[in-house]
C-alpha cells in the first residue's frame, strides 16, 4: 500500500493522550512509509514549560509547526510517504502543515483526528505521567481541550480513539484507499 500514497503526508492529531504516536508509528509501520512523531520537534525551553504544567502559547508553537512543515516539505518533495504524528489543534496551526505541500492545494497533507471521552485521555495521561513516559502532564489537557477546533470544510476524517489501535489503522487505511 505504501507506494500508492508516495508524496502524502499523513497527519494524526489529536489532544495529548488521544494515542497519536501508537496510532501513528503503527500506520506507519503498516503503510512502509517513514514516522515522524512532533514531540521529538519540540526544544527543550517547551518541554520543561508543559513539563511544569505551562500552556504553549502561539509564540512557543510557530516556529516548531514551521519546523514541522518544512521536515514535510522534504517528505513528500522526496516523493515519500510521511506519517505525523502532531496535535495540530487548531485551524491556524493545520494551515502551517498544509503549507508542506509542494503544490499548494493541500492535498498532499491529509488529516486524521482521534477522540475519545475526556475521562479516557485523562486516564491515559495519568498512566503516562505515573510511569513517567512523557513530560506533558495531565492537568494540561483541558487547556488542549480548549484549543482543539474543526471545520467541517476541512474534511478532517474524526476517529474514535477508545477503538483498538488495529481497528483505527483500519479505518484510516480503507479512507485512503
Amino acid at each position: 500500500m505504501g507506494s500508492d500514497l508516495r508524496g502524502l503526508a499523513i497527519v494524526i492529531m489529536g489532544v495529548s493522550g488521544s494515542g497519536k504516536s501508537t496510532i501513528g508509528a503503527l500506520l506507519a509501520r503498516n503503510v512502509c512509509s517513514d514516522f515522524l512523531d512532533a514531540d521529538d520537534f519540540h526544544s527543550v525551553e517547551n518541554k520543561e514549560k508543559m513539563r511544569n504544567g505551562v500552556p504553549l502559547t502561539d509564540e512557543d508553537r510557530f516556529p516548531w509547526l514551521e519546523t514541522i512543515s518544512n521536515a514535510l516539505t522534504e517528505k513528500i518533495s522526496g516523493g515519500k510517504t510521511v506519517v505525523l504524528c502532531c496535535s495540530a489543534l487548531q485551524f491556524r496551526y493545520r494551515e502551517i502543515l498544509r503549507k508542506a505541500d509542494p503544490n499548494n492545494g493541500s492535498d498532499s497533507v491529509k488529516f486524521f483526528c482521534l477522540m475519545a471521552p475526556i475521562e479516557v485521555i485523562e486516564g491515559r495521561m495519568k498512566q503516562r505521567e505515573s510511569d513517567g513516559n512523557h513530560f506533558m502532564p495531565a492537568a494540561l489537557l483541558q487547556s488542549q481541550i480548549d484549543l482543539l477546533e474543526i471545520h467541517e470544510d476541512e474534511g478532517i476524517h474524526v476517529l474514535d480513539a477508545t477503538l483498538s489501535p488495529d481497528a483505527i489503522v483500519a479505518r484510516i487505511q480503507a479512507s485512503l484507499s
